[in-house]
């Protein structure tokens, strides 16, 4: 995972000053100024700092502002996290000049360079049925960054980008969307596809699982991998239709042994290693989705559950399946780690099993058992 300084940098904004320049916004100035002002800020803060320096090189109105980009267009270092604050000075440039079509064009023909997903929102906050309607041709462009545009760019819940309410409140008007590319060829845009539905199943359950459900009705060979993990969040919380839609019956008659801990204290950097055995008792064949929850203990004292994923499986009657599992309790950016009990449960097709005690401690890990 690349560092914030190695996103956008001095050599980042030099380089666009210098792409700029060549394609004639000169001298750019305030680009080959503002790399200094970067140290300490976030991605976030650098992108907006970068895009304040192109609004401030190129032409005022928006005409003379695109002809400066469409001629960077033309040139190869115009390429990567350069782009990403160009993209959102197009964005601001275009609307406060009114605007709108020829800008999203213009955004579509520089997806390709990085993403512009982040760019196209603010024209969905303005006007969100002008711009699906100049969105929804790009479903058949013949570019895959360009048809991923189409579906990342109108998540109702997109990582790092503001959320878009009126699709938060209604996803109905970007369906059309994703029907249009779940069969994509490409897996980069199919799993675009499977995000948005997942960012529609955290507040529209029903409206994911008949949009899936749908997909069934004439199913590529695809359908079932993007159906699965659209509706992974409703899966791990046990929704019973989600299941039932993914094959995987909630009530399925099995019979669970474990979690089994192995390794009672886990020290930071450590592992945790349990094993568990499930069988199928019931008379026809069952398909299992094997899942573990890990309780982990808050700075306050109380746990909260996390889902993560063992094995999916089909066992005939009568059949067994067992396994040891190795959880890593390594320091990571995302999850801060607090001493103390925690717990472990096994969760099959949604529903928990067994409950079982392991303690995290802040000493030095030695190899876990297996």
């Amino acid at each position: 995972m690349p560092t914030v300084d190695e996103l956008i940098n001095t050599q980042t904004t030099d380089g666009l000053a210098a792409v700029m320049t060549a394609a004639g916004s000169t001298p750019a100035t305030a680009l080959r100024g503002c790399g200094a002002r970067l140290d300490g800020l976030t991605v976030g803060q650098r992108v907006a700092t970068v895009k304040e320096a192109v609004l401030a090189d190129l032409p005022d109105d928006y005409a003379g502002f695109a002809a400066v980009v469409r001629a960077a267009l033309r040139q190869p270092a115009f390429t990567g996290w350069m782009t990403f604050p160009l993209n959102e000075a197009v964005a601001e440039r275009a609307l406060a000049s009114g605007v709108f079509e020829p800008a999203l064009d213009l955004l579509a023909d520089l997806t390709p360079l990085l993403t512009a997903e982040a760019a196209v929102r603010p024209f969905l906050r303005h006007d969100l049925h002008r711009a699906l309607r100049t969105i929804l041709p790009w479903t058949g462009h013949p570019d895959p960054h360009v048809r991923r545009l189409a579906s990342e760019g109108t998540r109702p819940r997109l990582p790092w980008a503001s959320r878009l309410p009126a699709l938060v409140a209604d996803p109905g008007p970007a369906l059309p969307l994703l029907d249009a590319l779940h069969r994509d060829t490409s897996e980069y845009v199919r799993r675009s596809v499977a995000n948005h539905l997942n960012d529609i199943s955290r507040d529209h359950p029903e409206t994911a699982i008949a949009t899936a459900a749908r997909w069934f009705t004439d199913p590529a060979p695809t359908t079932p991998a993007v159906a699965r993990h659209g509706l992974r969040t409703l899966v791990k919380a046990g929704h019973p239709q989600a299941l039932a839609l993914l094959g995987h019956d909630h009530d399925a008659p099995v019979h669970v042994t474990g979690p089994d801990v192995r390794t009672p204290e886990v020290p930071s950097g450590g592992h945790l290693v349990f094993c568990y055995e499930v069988t199928n008792t019931g008379s026809e064949t069952a398909g299992l989705m094997i899942d573990y929850v890990i309780h982990h203990r808050k700075a306050n004292g109380t746990l909260t559950p996390k889902v993560f994923k063992l094995t999916t499986r089909s066992l005939a009657p009568g059949e067994r399946w067992s396994g040891v599992r190795r959880h890593s309790f390594r320091p990571i950016s995302t999850r801060r780690y607090h001493w103390g009990v925690h717990r472990v449960q096994l969760q099959i097709n949604g529903r928990p099993h067994g409950l079982a005690d392991f303690t995290l401690t802040p000493g030095t890990p030695a190899e876990a058992p297996l």
